[in-house]
């Protein structure tokens, strides 16, 4: 290893008995995790102003819950609640916040790289043990996996002269990810994985947000290194474990998470006092392409077929890939007629499957919806983030026909606001004029 490095080493240590001597300050309150969060200045269902949370900061996470939204649906309850679930788990801002609110969280997660992202934010770790850890993993040289095989686009020399990332860059990744994968503890390898997933996307090609992956302008002449990926690693890991030492002992330490598809996951679930969730809305986009870059490089995708089985697991939100679209008819008088209009326009669309793929999806949250009122315990909330979506100019209003199917299935009451305006998209103009809204239903 090179001296500037081992230096850098050296250094990291010392930060560490710094914040070691640290750790026994008393607890940071929940208010003062929350001050950074920018409270009542942005929507509840937008995590931008807490992305630098502590824990949140892990991983860049745009379309996340305000930690406050959580906050605030917990408040809204006469007595403290004990329990809460989220059948679509994210990067794990309700089920962190529920710890700190002294809350038991259970969070179901199909994503396999955003599940371990949750559970390391809720582990409580042995500091030496995890640190000790660490430096095994910077410190060790190993051969990387040679006989991986990644999509044509990832490692140079790619497709079309275009690659998301050098050999030598890609070599560092996959030795790092095999020095993890030798560490003995369990919550430690997760850990440093999710820590190394952070640090793809920005050592790439390309950059990522909610309409796919671009590359960056400029790319070939600005390539990054294998060091800076070794110091971006470092940096990262720095911050978690600061995290970690100040805010690890939360008021509630145990937490539920699931692994898998939240439509059959929930038919087994003990009972809750209230669920708070943003399912994927009826847009058509594949949500597991945000993540394709960490999926494929930390190892949890091996092939096509494997991408395809996790695809299946999800909502059938999306026409990405050619899928079962059939459904039952729904008692849902707004769906049965935005599927007529829909269906009449199905020439103008860009996939004929969309007006039967936006039936399927309320086929799938009406089933979601039915495990969670067989979960709630009496007297308690479901409070979904929801979006409207539109295609050919004819509105979907998820809003409604989810408040219609909710009170065909019993619930109580349904209720709803808005949150925000969404901008349509380009085929659409543009315009802000699709609603986002939260939908309040009651056991």
């Amino acid at each position: 290893m090179a001296a500037p490095l081992r230096s850098l080493i050296a250094n990291s240590k010392a930060d560490f008995c710094k914040i070691d001597r640290q750790q026994n300050a008393p607890s940071v309150l929940m208010k003062d995790w929350l001050s950074a969060s920018g409270s009542g200045s942005g929507p509840i269902s937008s995590n931008q102003p807490a992305i630098q949370l502590p824990f949140q900061r892990w991983f860049k996470f745009k379309e996340a819950f305000s930690p406050q939204f959580i906050v605030d649906c917990a408040k809204s309850f006469k007595r403290k609640p004990r329990t809460c679930l989220d059948p679509f788990g994210g990067s794990g801002t309700s089920a962190l916040t529920a710890q700190f609110l002294g809350i038991k969280p259970t969070t179901i997660e199909v994503n396999p790289f955003l599940a371990d992202l949750i559970e390391a934010k809720l582990t409580t770790y042995d500091l030496e043990s995890l640190k000790q850890d660490f430096f095994q993993v910077i410190e060790r040289r190993t051969e990387a996996l040679a006989s991986e095989a990644f999509p044509a686009t990832f490692i140079e020399p790619g497709v079309n002269d275009r690659w998301i990332f050098s050999r030598s860059t890609a070599k560092r990744i996959l030795e790092i990810r095999n020095n993890i994968s030798s560490i003995d503890s369990k919550t430690n390898r997760t850990l440093l994985n999710v820590i190394l997933g952070s640090t793809l996307v920005p050592n790439s090609n390309i950059v990522v947000n909610g309409k796919g992956r671009r590359y960056r302008r400029n790319w070939k002449t600005q390539e990054k290194t294998p060091n800076q990926i070794e110091l971006t690693f470092r940096r990262a890991f720095h911050n978690a474990f600061a995290d970690i030492c100040h805010y690890g002992e939360r008021p509630e330490k145990s937490f539920e998470l699931h692994r898998g598809d939240s439509r059959q996951i929930l038919k087994s679930l003990d009972s809750v006092d209230f669920a708070v969730l943003s399912p994927p809305y009826p847009n058509s986009f594949d949500y597991t392409d945000i993540y394709n870059v960490e999926l494929w490089m930390l190892g949890y995708l091996k092939s096509q077929d494997g991408n395809r089985a996790l695809r299946e697991e999800t909502l059938r939100s999306h026409v990405q890939i050619k899928r079962d679209f059939s459904n039952d008819t729904l008692n849902s008088k707004t769906l049965k007629k935005t599927y007529r209009k829909i269906k009449a326009l199905r020439s103008e669309l860009w996939s004929s499957y969309i007006p039967e793929m936006i039936c399927a999806y309320f086929v799938d949250m009406r089933e979601i919806l039915d495990g969670i009122k067989a979960h709630l315990n009496k007297g308690g909330k479901a409070f979904l983030a929801v979006g409207n979506s539109q295609y050919a100019g004819v509105e979907v209003d998820t809003e409604t026909i989810l408040k219609e199917l909710s009170l065909d299935l019993g619930f109580r009451t349904a209720s709803s606001k808005p949150i925000r305006s969404m901008r349509a998209s380009a085929q659409q103009g543009g315009r802000e004029q699709l609603t986002e809204s939260l939908v309040i239903l009651g056991k």
